[in-house]
């Protein structure tokens, strides 16, 4: 298998980052990790393996991201205007520095996929710029930043919380549309330490209702817990659906 480690400076975050590569061709798909780790995360943890004969098939390539969750959304007693910012700039490090990397490397229209705290990080991604996308994959996530920021917010953060600003979205807003030629698919599980995202993505299948966004909500049974083999199922199952579109 293709593999390569990209690092790069990000000016918005000043900083050095790294994206895991692998495969050469296929649908381009960025990758978030799950909450507070690195681009190593997808390999790690087996989902590289999971997802090898796609990848050395020529059917898939994964761009997978470092993250900055342990200066934003995991801080436990931080300043959270300064936490909601660096959120905002790791944002801004994805669509400015890590999308136009893919591109690079992959003309074809890519995806975005995320687990648990990855799984927000795809859909703030996608909901804000799905012109960018041809759909997204989130699993597991628990859309609701009052979680992590306790009741506080500002017009940053907003920006950052799909909950809020897609609430609050006209139904003839022109991303409705956009989002209408796109594959949206959320999924969560039923079972142990899902009980947050259960919730949150009951609020977000609501909010698409109410837009008419056309997405696919997806809860699984109540022995789906929030872990590495659901989640490779479940990846199974669901990215043929964006390979296709």
């Amino acid at each position: 298998m293709y593999r390569e480690e990209i690092t790069h400076y990000s000016h918005s975050l000043d900083r050095e980052m790294h994206v895991m590569v692998y495969g050469k061709r296929g649908m381009p798909l960025l990758c978030f990790p799950t909450q507070d780790s690195n681009c190593h995360n997808y390999e790690d943890f087996g989902v590289v393996d999971q997802l090898a004969d796609w990848i050395d098939g020529g059917k898939l390539q994964l761009f997978v991201v470092d993250t900055v969750d342990l200066e934003s959304w995991s801080v436990k007693n931080g300043e959270n205007s300064w936490r909601s910012a660096r959120q905002e700039q790791y944002y801004h490090y994805i669509v400015d520095g890590v999308v136009p990397l893919m591109y690079e490397r992959n003309d074809e229209a890519p995806a975005v996929t995320g687990l648990s705290m990855g799984a927000n990080h795809a859909v703030i991604t996608f909901f804000r710029r799905p012109e960018l996308f041809r759909g997204v994959v989130a699993l597991s996530g628990v859309y609701d930043s009052n979680l992590f920021f306790h009741g506080w917010m500002d017009p940053t953060l907003y920006d950052n919380s799909p909950e809020c600003f897609l609430e609050n979205m006209p139904t003839d807003h022109p991303y409705v549309k956009l989002y209408n030629s796109r594959r949206i698919i959320l999924c969560v599980g039923q079972g142990a330490w899902e009980e947050d995202g259960v919730r949150t993505l009951r609020n977000l299948e609501r909010i698409f209702h109410e837009k008419g966004i056309h997405a696919w909500c997806d809860f699984w049974g109540y022995d789906v817990n929030h872990d590495w083999p659901w989640w490779f199922q479940q990846l199974r199952y669901f990215l043929p659906k964006l390979m296709e579109h």
